[in-house]
């Protein structure tokens, strides 16, 4: 078979226009069939006279990165207060949390990828996986995020276990046209030994060529190339019955894999499995607002229950300034001795210490829920020196409304986005799988081969080859020398260690997917019962630590008129104070807790979008519709 790159090149100076009419042709008819397709958020190369001619070899940009907030944050600022619902919260992390705004890239490369695999590129790994959210603080002091890995439930990008990418398989072939156009001047001048063959002792030979050829490659396997050449030639010799001459032809092959890299589903598995790989990536952006909206949430509670502890700390410490006064009254008229006043400065000392690491949480806290609801960070100037006051209060509902665990566990099993996300990954391992096994089978290609011939020169005597460049162009096509050849290769590998091996490995990795699979509906159960079991015992928690507090509240109320009364001391009362402390800490955590696990229920049944009333669409464009409430006009 004659392989068209080998061709002889071939042209003529008259025929120069004709040609180049001809490479524009194939040129337009090649790009008419290249997928123009265009990815939202991707510019365009500017339009001009000679767009439909240029589009496909021009750059698109990407728009830089946007760390502008949204307005809403600017709204529901006043008085240098930060005014926040729950509502706003997840609102404003939709549209302005840098965790989403990277993973809002992820949809749009996986789209340029699949434009690559539709033109017969290879796959490539894109995307990050899932970051945790941020952590908050401990109310005993700082509690810092050393957990950096993306969250176990939430896969990874492409490059870590969110998509597929495998090259394992017959070459996939490149499916955009090709055009090729060369042309050729040249001159040579070769001293002869022998005057009788060309009547000249140097033979003097001018060549013009040109050759221009169109291939395609389609998804059963078969490739096709049309291939047009000429070449005019002249020599300083009157022995050439031709002289100057013109030689061209026009070729057609085609190639068929018949074994190896035969059919549509061995060529186009890398679009189809980037296809998944697509749904792959909206899935963990899903993840991502989940992982996200859950972490901001925990957020905005814990400062709740922050705001609470302040209260509580700064009622101790008022409590204690109190007593202290009155042992120091005491003192002087002579009922009380010396050592009390010292115990209630003791107690006044401890009190207000206990209140600065409150006030202190709180501030770390409201830094680390700034800096998740700004792109910029609190470095911007609307946010560094803005409170936030939480407009919503913990309510701890008088019952959970639960459904029975078999409904709860069939709700998570079709909610859990993981879950979907082995589900499409193994699918695309099967996909995988038969370009694996294409591999094993002998390369067999059936090959033909098309060639119409033509000559046409200046002759002294006249004759079927006198003539000009139509005259070679009508021996072309009136196929008056017409040439054919057909075949078949078979290339057979004695051994194929190779693609035996490749092929029972790719066995065993979906017979692990399988099983990873199982392992995940195994631990979703897992989780909604572990959810359950969490949200029993924040409740049980919550409970027991607010009939604590009341019960320290009676006792302090009780020993203090005692006191007060005469019949009480100063120590006891010192020693309720300690313990209605440290009662009404462990019920603001016990709420924290209780809104922890709700959350965490929330999550394990894959219900934190519906809960919180969130669009993925809205998520996915930056752009939340609810308008946010709007803050009263006073000042902390």
């Amino acid at each position: 078979m004659m392989n068209p790159g080998h061709r002889r090149l071939a042209s003529t100076g008259r025929a120069l226009p004709k040609t180049l009419i001809f490479v524009l042709c194939l040129s337009v008819t090649g790009a008419s069939q290249v997928s123009a397709q265009t990815a939202i958020r991707i510019d365009e190369a500017p339009v001009s006279r000679f767009s439909w001619l240029t589009k496909n070899y021009q750059p698109r940009s990407v728009p830089p990165v946007n760390l502008a907030n949204t307005s809403r944050l600017g709204v529901l600022i006043r008085s240098g207060n930060l005014y926040l619902t729950s509502r706003d919260v997840v609102a404003l992390a939709l549209e302005n949390n840098i965790d989403i705004e990277i993973q809002r890239y992820a949809p749009l490369m996986a789209r340029e990828v699949l434009r690559r695999a539709q033109g017969g590129g290879a796959l490539r790994s894109v995307g990050t996986g899932v970051a945790a959210g941020p952590t908050s603080v401990s109310l005993s002091g700082v509690s810092i995020n050393t957990n950096g890995a993306p969250s176990s439930a939430g896969g990874g990008g492409v490059s870590s276990g969110g998509g597929i990418v495998t090259q394992l398989g017959p070459s996939v072939p490149s499916f955009d046209p090709t055009v090729t156009a060369v042309m050729n001047f040249g001159h040579t001048t070769a001293p002869q030994s022998n005057t009788v063959l060309t009547g000249t002792t140097s033979l003097v030979t001018g060549t013009r060529s040109f050759q221009t050829s169109f291939s395609e490659t389609f998804p059963i396997g078969l490739t096709a190339s049309l291939t047009y050449a000429a070449t005019h030639i002249h020599v300083n010799s009157n022995f050439f019955a031709l002289n100057p001459y013109t030689t061209g032809d026009i070729d057609f092959q085609v190639t068929q894999n018949l074994l190896n890299g035969f059919g549509k589903t061995v060529n186009t598995r890398n679009i189809r499995v980037q296809k998944n790989n697509l749904k792959v990536t909206d899935l963990q952006f899903k993840q991502q607002v989940i992982t996200t909206v859950s972490a901001v949430l925990n957020l905005y509670w814990d400062l709740v229950s922050f705001n609470e502890e302040v209260k509580s700390r700064q009622q101790a410490v008022d409590t204690a300034d109190q007593l202290l006064k009155n042992n120091q009254e005491q003192v002087k008229i002579g009922t009380l001795a010396e050592i009390e006043v010292t115990r209630a400065q003791s107690q006044l000392y401890s009190a207000r210490q206990d209140l600065l690491i409150a006030q202190t949480n709180l501030m770390q806290q409201e830094t680390i829920l700034k800096n998740a609801l700004s792109r910029a960070g609190v470095a911007t100037s609307e946010l560094a020196d803005v409170h936030i006051v939480p407009l919503d209060t913990i309510v701890i509902p008088a019952a959970d409304d639960t459904k029975p665990l078999p409904e709860l566990v069939l709700a998570a099993m079709s909610n859990r986005v993981e879950l979907e996300q082995a589900r499409i990954n193994l699918e695309s391992n099967h996909v995988n799988l038969s370009g694996v096994r294409s591999s094993l089978k002998p390369s067999l290609q059936a090959f033909a081969d098309l060639t119409n011939n033509g000559l046409s020169g200046t002759a002294a005597g006249g004759g079927y080859f006198d003539g000009g460049y139509a005259n070679l162009l009508a021996q072309i096509f009136r196929r008056n020398f017409p040439n054919y050849s057909a075949g078949i290769s078979l290339n057979i590998p004695l051994r194929n260690r190779a693609a035996q091996s490749d092929y029972v490995t790719s066995q065993l990795e979906i017979r692990q997917n399988e099983l990873n699979l199982q392992k995940q509906v195994n631990q979703i159960r897992v989780d909604v019962q572990n959810a359950i079991i969490g949200l029993q015992q924040a409740r049980a928690r919550y409970v027991a630590a607010k009939e604590a507090r009341d019960l320290s509240q009676q006792t302090f109320d009780g020993d203090k008129k005692k006191y007060e009364l005469g019949a009480g001391t100063s120590y006891q009362v010192v020693q309720d104070q300690r313990d209605l402390a440290s009662a009404q800490s462990s019920e603001v955590q016990a709420m924290a807790n209780y809104t922890h696990a709700r959350i965490q229920f929330d999550q394990a049944l894959g219900a934190t979008l519906d809960v919180n009333q969130i669009s993925i669409a809205e998520a996915l464009a930056g752009k939340v519709s609810a308008q946010p409430v709007t803050p009263p006009a006073v000042s902390r």
